[in-house]
């Protein structure tokens, strides 16, 4: 099974990644894993001031911030996975890459917002929903 993990370096992410480590008769090492993170863009007048390397310089920094410990935790678990991280909406993007990258599963936390804070506020996990044709495992 090809997993995409949606991941933001929240305790919402370690719930889910417990999850996964825990129910291996499920999630075992012989899936095909890809961590998924995604940066919101900086405002287009930070990003012409300071310039288009620094900008993604500084993406790829935050981005490895949040996956590095995930690889690792992983890793000690027996599971390979694979990196990718992108610039945007991070609920349009998790489910632009599960339906591009032809995955099996989408699997990520969730804050768990109530419904009038979802509608005020909204939520990856609801934008992912609303958006995604892969079948999504939300973990709270």
């Amino acid at each position: 099974m090809k997993i995409l993990l949606a991941v933001d370096g929240s305790a919402f992410t370690k719930k889910m990644l417990a999850y996964l480590t825990t129910h291996d008769e499920v999630f075992s090492s012989d899936n095909d894993f890809t961590l998924f993170t995604v940066q919101s863009p900086l405002p287009s007048r930070a990003r012409a001031a300071v310039g288009a390397d620094i900008a993604n310089g500084y993406y790829a920094d935050e981005s490895v911030k949040i996956t590095n410990p995930v690889v690792k935790f992983l890793a000690r678990h027996k599971i390979d996975a694979k990196v990718v991280h992108k610039v945007g909406s991070p609920g349009e993007m998790i489910a632009k890459t599960a339906a591009m990258g032809k995955f099996d599963l989408v699997m990520m936390g969730s804050h768990g917002h109530s419904a009038l804070g979802n509608l005020v506020m909204g939520s990856v996990a609801t934008q992912v929903l609303a958006h995604c044709a892969v079948p999504v495992l939300l973990v709270r």
